[in-house]
């Protein structure tokens, strides 16, 4: 386990009236701790409400280089922990920062959903990365915090508990909160009506102190949800893989033999379909292979981005680079990601930069219910 705490220091105290008043009379900024923090999707849009996180807890040893370097800047003073949730001891953790029972304004964090996913195998509870679902209420039990924000696949509806029935894991934990003193909202929620350019839906599961959650509304309707061309545009040639970016984290990495494959799709569409693909690019796909080697449109959304899939470039034979995934994702472009990127044949031990992304939460999204979320612990406070 590796602490990091050279930036814990106080916070300056600047931001909204939630977290109380400190001793010398300066409003504090609402807190928030962060679980399976992955790239920080959740953490820049908490910090972008006004939020001061605390503690980021990851795992991943890539990401946690991702989440140094933006610390000054989208997290300042956070203490980053390298480590297994499950390995971390929470009291020593509410020492460090100072925190009484019942003090932390927000837990969020969004656990593995690989077990739940419709693509993997949904071992659901019954892999060890499904039961983590449930250590955000092991440390709820100890930190008693006045919200909690789980983010999760839309499976997850579905997922059925260790005896097999249907929607059993999510029953489970809403029991679990409840039994804590929670009330506990969940909703659907598709990325692109907060002007995200992706088709990206997922389970927010919100547990307050009191009243019951309300999510706040879409600011993006259908006919105006923003497109991919709207948001990989401005964007130089990216740079080749060994050579500097112009760009933080727009690199090509596509190999010739990649760069051939992609040539015979058109845009908006997918390799399966193309009838003047030659059989021995296609290989054994199947036209039911609508997901697979697909080539964005710029007058569309982007499928959801996903881990073992890059998608290709709208109009150059290329992958996406990784800041072009961000973009998709509603990351700041002044955001740096840390670690590899992996060719589409490639393989790394940590987590790549394009699932980095792939795993994490749009930053608009984050910081649409921490907006909301800050309005209801003012109401409660009231």
């Amino acid at each position: 386990m590796f602490y990091d705490q050279s930036q814990n220091n106080l916070d300056p105290g600047e931001g909204l009236d939630v977290g109380g008043v400190r001793a010398d009379g300066i409003h504090k900024k609402p807190t928030a701790i962060s679980l399976f923090s992955g790239g920080g999707g959740l953490d820049i849009g908490f910090h972008q409400a006004g939020y001061r996180t605390l503690a980021c807890i990851e795992i991943d040893e890539q990401a946690c280089l991702t989440l140094k370097a933006n610390r000054e800047r989208y997290f300042p003073n956070a203490e980053i922990i390298n480590s297994d949730v499950s390995e971390v001891d929470v009291n020593d953790l509410m020492a460090r920062n100072g925190l009484q029972v019942g003090e932390l304004d927000v837990l969020y964090g969004g656990p593995p959903c690989q077990s739940f996913s419709q693509i993997g195998k949904k071992d659901n509870l019954n892999d060890i990365r499904g039961r983590l679902l449930f250590a955000i209420v092991d440390y709820a039990r100890i930190l008693e915090p006045k919200t909690i924000l789980i983010e999760n696949v839309k499976a997850l509806q579905s997922a059925p508990d260790l005896k097999g029935v249907r929607g059993g894991a999510l029953r489970q934990l809403r029991e679990a909160l409840e039994g804590l003193g929670y009330a506990v909202a969940c909703r659907i929620i598709n990325s692109a009506e907060f002007g995200v350019a992706q088709l990206r839906q997922r389970i927010f599961i919100i547990a307050t102190k009191g009243e019951p959650f309300s999510f706040p509304h879409a600011d993006h309707e259908p006919s105006n949800f923003r497109t991919v061309g709207e948001a990989i545009s401005g964007l130089p040639k990216p740079s080749a893989k060994g050579k500097a970016p112009r760009f933080a984290n727009h690199i090509d990495v596509t190999p010739d033999g990649d760069k051939h494959r992609i040539s015979f799709v058109s845009e908006g569409m997918f390799l399966a379909k193309m009838e003047d693909a030659p059989s021995e690019v296609k290989g054994r796909l199947t036209r039911k292979d609508t997901t697979k080697f697909l080539r964005l449109g710029r007058k569309k959304q982007s499928n959801t981005l996903r881990c073992g899939e890059i998608f290709f470039h709208p109009t150059q034979d290329r992958y996406l680079t990784p800041r072009e995934y961000m973009r998709l994702h509603g990351f700041p472009d002044d955001y740096v990601l840390e670690g590899p990127i992996r060719g589409r044949s490639g393989s790394v031990k940590n987590l790549d930069q394009h699932r980095q992304i792939a795993n994490s939460v749009p930053p608009p999204v984050a910081r649409a219910l921490a907006i909301e979320l800050t309005k209801h612990l003012q109401e409660a406070a009231a």
